[in-house]
C-alpha cells in the first residue's frame, strides 16, 4: 500500500528519496513525506498532502542536503489525508523518525499509556504510536536498538519500518512483519531501504529482501540483520537486482494501464515459455514438478485470493474442473482465514496474488500453517511473502506491473491456471487443440489491440451513470473482472452478473439509462445469452456484446458490437478480458480519470 524509501551514504539523499517516492506512488499517493539528517545533525521534515510533485517542489524550495534520509508515500488508513498525518512521524521532542506500511492493532492501547507517560500526539494516526514507543524504550534502555527491540516486541498487526534518531544520528534501521522491505546495496557503499526493489532499480545492484522478525541495522560501513525471534546475525546472499529504470517509464503510451494492455500478448508468451511442449503433449511446471508425488493424493483444490486475483481464481475454478476432472473451491482470502470448514491433507491450496503480500492472503495461509496441506503460490513478484510461505510455486512472470488496476497480471494469473490444469489433466479430449490455440494467441492478440473499435464504443457511453456486465460459464469471471474495472478507474457503478440470474431480480434495474455489457461468445451457452439480450431489449435497454463472430446473429439484436478473435472456450477468458479491459480504459479516458491512480486505491494491499 504506502510506499518506503531510505538510505545512507547517498550523496545526496533528497534526490534519491524524491525520485524513489515517484516510482512508488502507485503504491498511494493521499499525502507524501521525507525526513534528512542534515550537516549539523538536526533532522528537517518536509511533509504534503497529494503527490509525490508536491513534496518536490517544496523540498526543492527548502534546499535540504543530506546523505542519510528516509521518505513514504501514504494510503491512509488511520486519519484523514491531512498534513499532520503524513509521514514521516516523530515523538514529541524531535528524536526518533519513522515512516511506516502496514496497521498497529493496538495502537490505542498504546497510545493511552504513552499518553499517561507525558507523551503528546500530534497526528490521528495508529503509525505515530511506534516514534513515541522508540522514546519511552530509549529514556529506559539508552540504545536506540534495543530501544526498536524492546518496542517492536510490543506492536501487534503488520509493519515495515524505516527509522532514524538523532540519538545516533549516523545510523538507518529497518524492520519488517508481514510488509515487504528490501535492503539495497551499491556499489559506492551506499545502502537502501525500499518497499518495492523498483524504487532501488536506478541506485542499487544488489539487494536482499527481509524476511519477517527482522531488524536490519544500516551505517555507511555496511548491515547488519538480525533474528529477532532467536537474536542471532543473519547471512543471507544477495540477489542480483533485476529491474532497471527503464522497466518503470512510460514510454510512447499515456498511461501505465495501456502500457500494460498492450504488453499482455507478451506477458502470456513469457507465461507458457519452456513451460508448453506442443509436440511432445507435455507440461513442465517447476513448482509442480517439486511437488509431485504429493499431488497424486490429491483429490481436491481450494483457491484463495482478493480483487482481480480472486476473479482469475473463478476462471481457475471452470478451468480445472473442466480439463482436469478435479473439483474446485475459491475463497475471498478476507472470508477464508475466518471461516470454520472442513479441511484434508487430500486438498491443494492455491494462493493467488500478483504482489505476493496481499494481507488477507497471508492471513488465509498462516490460518492453514501446520495443517499438512500442500500450499501452492501463483505470484508476480520473485522472493514475495507468498512465494517464501508456500510450500511450492508458480511466478507469472508478468513482468513490472503499476497501473493499480491490474491487467496483464490478471492475464498471466489465467494463463498459469490453464497450464495446471492441463497439468493435472489425464485425458482432456482437447488437449493439442488448446495448447497449440494458447501458442497462437498473443499474435491474435497483438493484432486485436491494433484495432479501436472498442474506443469508439467507450466515447459513446462514457456518461452513464450505471453499467450491467453479463457473462455465463468461463465468461461469468470476466463479466466481474470488467465490472470491477470499470468502477476501479472510471468511478461508474458497474454490476456484474452470471447472464441467467438476470431475471431472478436484477431485470427490475433496466431502462433505457443503464447500458449493458454482454460477452456473448460462441459456445454451449450461446443461446442462453441471446435469450438475456431479449431480456435487456424488452426493456428499452442499450447493450453492448463482445461477440468472436463477425456474422453472428447478435449483431442485428444489439446496439454495439466488438469482435474479438474466436478461441477454444477454455481460452475465451484470455480474450474477452481484453475487451473489458480496453473499454474501462477508455471509458475512464474520456472522462478525464487519473486511471493509473484511482481515488482511494492503491496497489499493493498489505493491510486488512
Amino acid at each position: 500500500m504506502c510506499g518506503i524509501v531510505a538510505t545512507v551514504g547517498h550523496k545526496n539523499a533528497p534526490e534519491f528519496i524524491l525520485e524513489g517516492l515517484e516510482s512508488l506512488e502507485y503504491r498511494g499517493y493521499d499525502s507524501a513525506g521525507l525526513a534528512i539528517l542534515n550537516s549539523d545533525s538536526e533532522i528537517e521534515v518536509v511533509k504534503v498532502v497529494g503527490h509525490v510533485a508536491n513534496l518536490k517542489d517544496k523540498t526543492n524550495n527548502q534546499n535540504l542536503t543530506g546523505r542519510i534520509g528516509l521518505g513514504h508515500t501514504r494510503w491512509a488508513t488511520h486519519g484523514q489525508v491531512l498534513t499532520k498525518n503524513a509521514h514521516p512521524h516523530q515523538d514529541q521532542n524531535g528524536d526518533f523518525f519513522i515512516v511506516h506500511n502496514g496497521i498497529i492493532e493496538n495502537f490505542q492501547s498504546l497510545k493511552d499509556f504513552l499518553m499517561n507517560k507525558g507523551h503528546r500526539f500530534s497526528s490521528d494516526t495508529d503509525s505515530e504510536v511506534i516514534a513515541h514507543l522508540l522514546a519511552y524504550n530509549y529514556k529506559k534502555l539508552k540504545s536506540v536498538k534495543s530501544a526498536l527491540i524492546a518496542s517492536l516486541q510490543s506492536l501487534r498487526g503488520a509493519y515495515a519500518l524505516a527509522v532514524i534518531s538523532k540519538r545516533e544520528p549516523n545510523k538507518l534501521w529497518g524492520a519488517k512483519l508481514s510488509g515487504p522491505l528490501i535492503l539495497g546495496l551499491a556499489k559506492d557503499n551506499s545502502y537502501y531501504l525500499a518497499s518495492d526493489s523498483l524504487a532501488l532499480a536506478s541506485v542499487a545492484q544488489k539487494i536482499i529482501p527481509l524476511e519477517d522478525f527482522e531488524l536490519v541495522e544500516i551505517t555507511p560501513k555496511g548491515q547488519t540483520i538480525i533474528n529477532l525471534k532467536t537474536d542471532q546475525i543473519v547471512s543471507r546472499p544477495t540477489e542480483l537486482m533485476k529491474l532497471t529504470k527503464e522497466d518503470s517509464q512510460l514510454g510512447d503510451f499515456e498511461d501505465y494501464m495501456i502500457k500494460e494492455i498492450h504488453h499482455i500478448p507478451q506477458a502470456i508468451g513469457d507465461a507458457i515459455r519452456g513451460r508448453l511442449n506442443i509436440d511432445q503433449n507435455f507440461i513442465t511446471l517447476g513448482g509442480l514438478n517439486s511437488v509431485v508425488d504429493q499431488l497424486q493424493y490429491i483429490d481436491r483444490i481450494i483457491i484463495v485470493a482478493c480483487g482481480t486475483s480472486y476473479f482469475a481464481g473463478m476462471v481457475g475454478e471452470y478451468l480445472i474442473e473442466d480439463i482436469a476432472n478435479m473439483p474446485v473451491e475459491v475463497h475471498l482470502a478476507s472470508e477464508f482465514r475466518y471461516r470454520k470448514q472442513p479441511l484434508s491433507r487430500s486438498s491443494m491450496v492455491i494462493f493467488i496474488s500478483q504482489s505476493g503480500e496481499t494481507a488477507d492472503s497471508i492471513g488465509a495461509l498462516e490460518v492453514i500453517a501446520g495443517s499438512g496441506m500442500l500450499k501452492l503460490g501463483i505470484v508476480n513478484v520473485v522472493g514475495s511473502t507468498i512465494s517464501r510461505l508456500t510450500d511450492a510455486g508458480i511466478y507469472c512472470r508478468a513482468g513490472l506491473e503499476k497501473s493499480v488496476a491490474s491487467t496483464k497480471a490478471f492475464m498471466s494469473q489465467v494463463t498459469i491456471l490453464t497450464l495446471i490444469a492441463l497439468y493435472l489433466s489425464d485425458n482432456y479430449k482437447d488437449y493439442r487443440l488448446l495448447s497449440q490455440q494458447l501458442v497462437n494467441l498473443p499474435s491474435q492478440l497483438s493484432q486485436f489491440l491494433n484495432q479501436h473499435q472498442i474506443k469508439k464504443i467507450a466515447n459513446k457511453y462514457y456518461q452513464a451513470s450505471n453499467f450491467m456486465f453479463l457473462g455465463r460459464n468461463y465468461n461469468y469471471p470476466v463479466a466481474l473482472e470488467g465490472a470491477l474495472k470499470l468502477k476501479e478507474i472510471s468511478y461508474i457503478h458497474a454490476e456484474a452478473l452470471a447472464s441467467g440470474e438476470l431475471k431472478h431480480g436484477s431485470l427490475a434495474l433496466i431502462d433505457k439509462k443503464m447500458p449493458s455489457l454482454v460477452i456473448a461468445l460462441s459456445g454451449k451457452t450461446l443461446d442462453k445469452n441471446v435469450s438475456s439480450i431479449a431480456e435487456i431489449k424488452a426493456r428499452k435497454g442499450k447493450v453492448i456484446a463482445i461477440v468472436d463472430d463477425a456474422k453472428s446473429p447478435i449483431i442485428d439484436q444489439v446496439d454495439d458490437v466488438i469482435v474479438i478473435p474466436k478461441v477454444i472456450e477454455p481460452l475465451q477468458p484470455l480474450v474477452s478480458a481484453i475487451a473489458c479491459h480496453l473499454f474501462a480504459y477508455y471509458m475512464a479516458k474520456a472522462l478525464d480519470r487519473p486511471i493509473d491512480r484511482p481515488r482511494n486505491l492503491a496497489k499493493s494491499v498489505t493491510v486488512e
